[in-house]
């Protein structure tokens, strides 16, 4: 058991999540400890029947600390991390600044558990949209290994913040009553709208969130040179990320297979049965934990081709549970070494 757990941005959106789930899955620590801007400071939160004060994060709070939550801004997680890790806590990190650094894990428990027990200091949690694919191609590489994978995203607002969700709700009501609204996180109306940019440009017009579904897939199977071409779109719904991924693997794997490779990996729920109108939407899947697969099916280009649909609660799954999902990896690994 932990003695002392700091959660970082716990007034955030991921933030009160991690705190809902630390709770719910019964985590255990001798103390918690609530960090957040000096905005923040002083704000009860009520935690197991208990009103814990959040504390202002500053760069000498983490004494006694050794295991930190952190959901914050890349510029927040590259400041105040390394004093943590100094302090001699491990910290689980949700922002995207240390995922690629070679001497830092990016870890999926389901996937690579192996690499959060032997970590030091940092351990990254990937990006929420690299999270539900890489989770849903494990099973098929393990099968035949990958060869290549196309995906396209369709990605809810609450992946661009509070702000994102208060854009689409806000810019709903006003498209509806014909009124002007000054949309304050996207660049164009999100309400009844699609926008095929998320990020900034970077190589060969790809932009930084298509670049991170690249190179974290990669780092977290452990195949550098995987062929992966990603298109990410920003949609009017609230919550959850939708996915298409078509993927190649050294011989065929017939939907059928694919079934029974989906239903027995964990964290994995599959809902196929399209004639019936039943595969994963976002309003079911919302505020639950697993990755959820659905129209499986052969790839008419491809002889060893297979696609899916893949949705997944971009809040919990893709941030939150998987870092409380790391936290109790390492907690079972300490009761198991004593």
């Amino acid at each position: 058991m932990f003695e002392s757990v700091a959660v970082i941005g716990a007034t955030g959106a991921v933030g009160r999540i991690m705190l809902q789930l630390l709770e719910e899955r019964e985590f255990s620590a001798k103390e918690f400890r609530l960090l957040a801007s000096a905005r923040s400071a002083g704000t009860p939160v009520e935690f197991r029947g208990d009103q814990l004060v959040i504390e202002e994060l500053t760069h000498d709070v983490f004494t006694d600390v050794d295991l930190v939550l952190s959901s914050t801004p890349d510029d927040v997680a590259a400041e105040f991390l390394p004093s943590a890790v100094a302090a001699g806590a491990t910290v689980i990190d949700e922002s995207g600044y240390w995922r690629m650094n070679p001497d830092v894990a990016l870890v999926v428990p389901e996937i690579n558990p192996e690499e959060a027990v032997a970590a030091e200091g940092i351990i990254a949690s990937p990006n929420c949209s690299t999270t539900q694919m890489v989770v849903a191609l494990k099973p098929l590489h393990d099968a035949s290994p990958l060869t290549r994978v196309v995906v396209s995203t369709y990605q809810a607002t609450s992946g661009a913040g509070v702000n994102g969700t208060e854009d689409l709700i806000e810019g709903t009501r006003a498209a509806l009553s014909s009124a002007e609204y000054q949309y304050r996180e996207f660049a164009h109306p999100i309400a009844f709208n699609a926008i095929p940019q998320i990020g900034s440009v970077r190589t060969e017009g790809y932009t930084s969130e298509e670049m991170k579904m690249v190179h974290e897939t990669r780092k977290i199977l452990g195949l550098a040179e995987l062929p992966i071409a990603a298109t990410c779109v920003r949609i009017p719904v609230a919550n959850c990320h939708s996915e298409v991924i078509t993927v190649e693997t050294e011989r065929p794997i017939p939907p059928e297979e694919a079934r029974e490779l989906f239903s027995a990996f964990p964290g994995i729920t599959v809902v196929d049965d399209t004639p019936a109108g039943r595969y994963p939407l976002p309003s079911d899947c919302s505020g639950k934990d697993d990755v959820f697969v659905g129209r499986i099916r052969r790839d008419l280009s491809h002889p060893n081709g297979l696609t899916f649909w893949c949705v997944s609660d971009n809040l919990r799954k893709g941030a939150a549970t998987n870092a409380v999902q790391i936290a109790e990896l390492l907690d079972r690994q300490r009761e198991n070494s004593v």
